[in-house]
């Protein structure tokens, strides 16, 4: 698993690079059949028409696998048949097959390897693939695909790399340090996968050229700066004008240092430590 750069034949093409899919079990493998439903496309728009996401619209057709995100099939062993490429989100799938012939697709973890036996439940060994709970997860370990309610499935640490620490666990609570270094209490009987997610090199692929953004569906960017002043709160003014106010989104929410957070939001009391701020390096 690392990066491949391509040689500079063009001006895109200089400095471009992709994954190497060396962790890849079988290129050449078709998804499995049962398991995929077709992604109908809607360019940003929600049901009445209107524009809710920008910047959205074309791109390559994609088939959506069904993941596992709550691994609820316990005390029955399962068989890593081959580990794949899914193009609708960074991390790599790996395709298991249960001992009733089940297949479900999960979140790969670093080091999977096919033939690789994994379980589920609280009866699972603490071992990488394993999804248990977490007041049976062992301090200081390494955990991913975590949910936030019991039985709702995994929200969080599901992109390329991603991996939480278990912190402790005291009585009907457990406590976890996310990437993001916030401390947040679960319920302990929240289920996690250990291990991290694989395809860790996945931030380090620089696309290199316009058209490789469009292929994933994503239309060019506009700067507000750019814009007539009836089209973005920073457009308009004589010469190349920096707007004149602080950074904003076309609804003038502020885009650099504001709180984005609800400040009622029921969930605030399960934060015990907010995650710290890239640009000011501060707690938020």
């Amino acid at each position: 698993m690392g990066i491949r750069i391509y040689k500079p034949t063009s001006a895109g093409r200089r400095n471009a690079s992709v994954s190497d899919f060396a962790d890849i079990t079988d290129k050449k493998k078709k998804p499995e059949k049962t398991l995929l439903v077709r992604l109908k496309k809607h360019g940003g728009r929600n049901n009445q028409g209107k524009i809710t996401a920008r910047h959205r619209g074309g791109g390559h057709r994609k088939m959506y696998r069904i993941i596992d995100f709550k691994r609820r099939k316990d005390d029955m062993t399962a068989t890593v048949i081959s580990v794949e490429y899914d193009p609708n989100r960074s991390a790599r799938i790996a395709l298991l097959e249960y001992t009733d012939g089940e297949k479900r697709y999960i979140l790969a973890p670093l080091g999977l390897k096919a033939g690789a036996k994994l379980e589920s439940g609280p009866n699972a060994e603490p071992k990488m693939g394993n999804c248990l709970p977490l007041a049976n997860v062992p301090p200081g370990t390494q955990v991913h695909n975590i949910e936030m309610q019991p039985g709702r499935g995994a929200q969080l640490c599901r992109s390329a790399g991603a991996g939480a620490v278990m912190n402790a666990t005291e009585g009907s609570w457990a406590q976890i340090t996310l990437p993001s270094g916030e401390v947040r209490r679960l319920p302990s009987s929240c289920r996690a996968t250990i291990g991290q997610i694989g395809n860790t090199d996945h931030d380090k692929v620089v696309i290199g050229k316009a058209g490789r953004k469009r292929w994933m569906g994503r239309r060019p960017h506009v700067r507000g700066t750019a814009m007539n002043p009836v089209a973005h709160p920073m457009g308009g003014g004589e010469g190349k004008n920096s707007g004149g106010r602080h950074p904003c989104s076309p609804t003038g929410k502020l885009s650099k240092g504001g709180r984005t957070r609800k400040r009622r939001k029921s969930s605030t009391k399960a934060i015990i430590r907010r995650r710290r701020s890239r640009r000011y390096g501060q707690l938020k």
